[in-house]
């Protein structure tokens, strides 16, 4: 018979058997569990009190038991300790578990897109999330809205306001647990809508306009010089387009503002949608920031931002500011895929907002960035060839290559030899064999004290002469840059 049995330390779970007797029956449903493997090496057992109670037995008949199981060796007993599970290498019969893996970290991790996660505010959510917790309500800790909390929501509309020029009310926002997923919910929504066609930028982040082409729409590809995407080739049978306006990704560019207003005469005259992806919005050093597009064109923007540039990616917390016909679809989506987003990183989130730990942990973020960046571009420089792009902003930068030089692959190739992961600028075009080559390097992920030695290993890959690249092997070198910068939202 199944018996679960509960304790001061832990529960478990055996199928006990009694019919042989009490005894008999609670040793084999031990061994049993240890042999399978259920119970693993070390995991402490109830007390004989405890689990006396809780079977119906006596103590003496439990403690006959655990006697027997240690005499075998499936059981170990110190005094003060407690019973635990033996570690016991002799029994082949337990199937072995793999040891658990963890994704490789590259030596030097100049890859696009990712912030210096080792500067993460910990004392400030820490003191954020006693707050939270100390003036929780109970209703808290249940069922969340498919919406996102309101705490959330009328934090972020007062922040976009004030630091992005975004026009919205909380009632506006939809919160996800990442970009990645709000962009998947927005394309099913604009398909359910009737809209079977939208334009992305070329070039443009690849994993996201897959996620686009998925949820049934076809793309356009607009191609982007250095004043942005040519919007002007936006036609009546468009009905979305996808922009990184206020820093294209991935050449950092902005969008002109004599475009910007092609584009909201677009939107207006047809009833095209624009979805504004505003991934790294808050770092600009050379001047304050270009305000978000959606600030100009309200009713026809959606715009996207996300916590993954400014505190880290695993928090998975982004949202959406929607016009208001797009706000109950997206909430309904939201409930469809999975109910909510977790609620307290959302109430410790807008506690940060509230009390300006946000804008002062981002303000030291982009002192920091802004170094790192002027560094990256002055060794540069000193490569004849060697081409830096976009304005002074965001996580990453584009070197386009001489054309007379080694190739964008043999280049991943020398700095996947020496340890350095970042990504090359052919796959992101719609037609990868026919585009510049270049190569995108993060200047945000290492840490500071790691981030001189990250430079000094891509530039050296870069001066080398690519002799003892075999040693890696071409394949494998690209294969593992490539997957390693596709982390984003």
């Amino acid at each position: 018979m199944p018996n679960h049995w509960a304790s001061s330390r832990l529960d478990l779970h055996v199928d006990l058997d009694a019919a042989g007797g009490r005894r008999s029956g609670l040793e084999c449903a031990l061994r049993s569990a240890i042999r399978q493997g259920r119970l693993s090496a070390g995991t402490l057992l109830p007390s004989t009190r405890g689990l006396a109670k809780e079977l119906g037995f006596s103590r003496g008949t439990v403690s006959a038991a655990y006697g027997q199981l240690v005499e075998e060796g499936y059981l170990t007993t110190r005094p003060g300790s407690g019973t635990t599970v033996a570690e016991a290498p002799q029994r082949p019969s337990a199937p072995a578990r793999p040891a658990p893996t963890s994704p490789t970290i590259p030596r030097h991790d100049l890859r696009p897109g990712l912030p210096d996660v080792s500067a993460f505010p910990v004392r400030a959510w820490l003191a954020s999330t006693r707050r939270v917790l100390t003036h929780a309500r109970p209703e808290v800790f249940g069922a969340g809205d498919p919406q996102g909390r309101i705490e959330l929501r009328s934090a972020l509309a007062d922040y976009l306001g004030r630091t992005r020029g975004v026009l919205t009310t909380p009632d506006r926002i939809v919160i996800t647990s990442g970009y990645h997923q709000g962009l998947g919910l927005l394309s099913g929504v604009l398909t359910a809508g009737g809209i079977s066609t939208a334009a992305v930028e070329d070039p443009g982040h690849n994993l996201l306009r897959e996620v686009v082409r998925r949820a049934g729409l076809t793309t356009l590809a607009l191609s982007v010089d250095a004043h942005g995407a040519h919007v002007d080739a936006l036609t009546q049978g468009t009905g979305a387009v996808f922009l990184t306006p206020s820093h294209q990704y991935p050449t950092g560019v902005p969008l002109h503002p004599s475009r910007r207003q092609t584009l909201r005469a677009w939107a207006r005259s047809t009833g095209g949608l624009i979805i504004e992806d505003d991934y790294d919005g808050e770092y600009r050093y050379d001047r304050q920031p270009v305000g978000a597009l959606q600030g100009i064109a309200p009713d026809q923007v959606v715009y996207c931002g996300t916590a993954s540039k400014t505190l880290g990616p695993a928090l998975r917390l982004a949202w959406m500011v929607l016009p208001p016909h797009l706000v109950s679809p997206m909430v309904r989506a939201k409930r469809e895929a999975d109910l909510y987003t977790e609620t307290l990183g959302q109430l410790v989130l807008a506690d940060l907002i509230a009390t300006h730990a946000y804008d002062r942990h981002t303000r030291a973020a982009r002192l920091r960035y802004r170094r790192r960046r002027e560094l990256l571009v002055n060794r540069a420089a000193a490569i004849p060839g060697l081409t830096a792009h976009g304005v002074p902003a965001g996580l990453h930068t584009l070197l386009t290559l001489p054309s007379d030089g080694p190739t964008e692959h043999q280049l991943l190739t020398r700095c996947a030899h020496h340890g350095v992961a970042l990504r090359g600028l052919t796959e992101l075009h719609h037609d990868p064999a026919h585009c510049p080559h270049g190569l995108l390097i993060g200047f945000a992920a290492p840490s500071e004290h790691a981030y001189p030695g990250a430079l000094d290993a891509l530039f050296t890959a870069l001066a080398s002469d690519g002799r003892g690249d075999a040693a890696t092997g071409p394949s494998t070198a690209v294969g593992s840059t490539r997957s390693a910068g596709l982390t984003r939202k």
